[in-house]
């Protein structure tokens, strides 16, 4: 086990964390490693604070270094952390304009061929309809509103079979 690494903060530091911990615009994982270092400031061990934060020990270690090294700005995530889009809003302009121009009408899945054979753009159906349903555009891309013989219009429903069911139940019985 190496040496034990001490955090000195000074007042205006510890008021900076403080009010960084209690802020409500600051992701999470900031709030805590603010804590981390506060609670290393007041003397607990690198251990008990990993306890008390349900953290691995190396987490706490790997941030009072990154403190040390990158102040605090090291206690925000690096940028280019989690996925990237794969689309741009040209592209769902491009979509909305085939949509709305074109004589054809698309379903999310043609929409996505034609996303990826144009644009180079590469979404399932299932996400390009999320997308366009978000943006008020669904309408003409997959969505059943518009289509015919789909749950929505059918004559036979759950209800109506679940009803024959039955009845069918009572006449076995008879």
């Amino acid at each position: 086990m190496g040496c034990r690494l001490k955090i000195f903060l000074s007042d205006e530091e510890k008021l900076t964390l403080e009010e960084l911990r209690k802020a409500k615009d600051v992701p999470q994982r900031t709030k805590d490693r603010a804590q981390v270092l506060l609670l290393n400031a007041r003397g607990l061990n690198n251990e008990q604070i990993a306890q008390g934060l349900n953290w691995a020990v190396s987490t706490v270690r790997q941030t009072l270094h990154r403190w040390r090294k990158m102040g605090l700005a090291g206690l925000w995530d690096a940028p280019g952390r989690g996925g990237k889009p794969r689309y741009s809003e040209n592209d769902l302009e491009y979509l909305e304009n085939c949509l709305f121009e074109e004589p054809q009408t698309y379903n999310s899945k043609q929409l996505a061929k034609k996303l990826a054979s144009e644009r180079q753009v590469y979404l399932s159906p299932d996400r390009l309809r999320r997308v366009l349903k978000a943006r008020g555009k669904g309408q003409g891309a997959g969505s059943r509103e518009q289509g015919t013989g789909g749950r929505e219009q059918g004559t036979g429903s759950r209800e109506q079979g679940a009803g024959s069911r039955e009845q069918r139940e009572m006449t076995n019985d008879q």
